[in-house]
């Protein structure tokens, strides 16, 4: 009979957020994949676990999984960990989850932290849903053109390093406009930790105020577009002008700029007015 593969949410910062149900698991398990041995080993020692450790990471991903799928047939038990947070989203561990499933090994989730689900609830944005879409990419030009094929009528969730906070709020600016509101975690669950809510175009000066603000890891909640604001029901006037003196491409995207709303809609009304 083979074993069971179980999916476990560890602290995004602070230790003691582990659940008492997720240290068990880890205790009782035969090995831990995880990330980085270095940090779950830190989360290990806080409570006296010395169950092994494994590295399954984005490098080696495939070929740990093979590896790992033979134990789990083999009948051993495995905890599936990430550094932070619950396992797979954005982060390794997919694979190996996959593997099981098609080889009829027993999979089960251990929930608990999750820094996406952490930061919406305290953003005080209400809505029903959200758009998680985790880390954008990491050079300008295709990090634009992630967030123009966006079409977002709900929260949008990012992560986001510290070395591009500044670049991709301004694109995030550029993208929905300065007015759209945003809630920033910065450094969530940890000694430093920061929620704040503005306006895209106040993040900057926001950042600029604490160096120490440029530092750790972010967690970024767009607000939704609201579909009856001025910057709605001014896009067709934006456009028609904007038409008169730029092609429909060039037109859908600075009208974007301005009202806040997908380009892509934008580029259709202004194919269609132009014929």
């Amino acid at each position: 009979m083979s074993g069971t593969l179980y999916v476990v949410a560890t602290p995004i910062g602070n230790l003691a957020d582990a659940s008492p149900r997720a240290l068990e698991v880890l205790r009782a398990a035969d090995l831990v994949a995880c990330e980085d041995t270095r940090t779950t080993r830190t989360l290990l020692a806080r409570y006296g676990i010395d169950t092994p450790t494994v590295a399954l990471h984005q490098h080696n991903e495939r070929a740990a999984s093979g590896k790992l799928l033979n134990l789990l047939k083999e009948g051993k038990n495995l905890a599936l960990v990430s550094d932070a947070g619950t396992p797979t989203l954005s982060d390794p561990g997919a694979l190996l989850v996959e593997a099981a499933h098609r080889a009829g090994v027993k999979v089960s989730p251990v929930p608990g932290p999750n820094a996406a689900a952490a930061a919406f609830s305290a953003a005080g944005f209400a809505a029903d849903r959200f758009l998680f879409a985790g880390f954008l990419p990491a050079s300008a030009t295709a990090r634009r053109k992630a967030l123009e094929a966006l079409e977002v009528d709900c929260p949008l969730i990012l992560y986001e390093a510290p070395h591009r906070i500044a670049e991709t709020v301004q694109d995030l600016a550029g993208r929905f406009g300065p007015e759209r509101e945003i809630a920033i975690g910065r450094e969530l669950t940890k000694k430093f930790e920061e929620t704040a809510r503005m306006k895209l175009g106040e993040v900057a000066g926001w950042l600029s105020a604490e160096p120490k603000r440029m530092q750790g890891e972010f967690v970024l909640v767009v607000a939704a577009g609201q579909p009856n604001t001025p910057q709605a029901a001014d896009a067709d006037r934006i456009l028609e002008a904007l038409l008169e003196v730029m092609a429909p491409s060039e037109a859908a995207k600075l009208a974007a700029r301005i009202t806040g709303l997908p380009r892509r809609s934008l580029y259709q009304k202004a194919l269609q007015r132009s014929k």
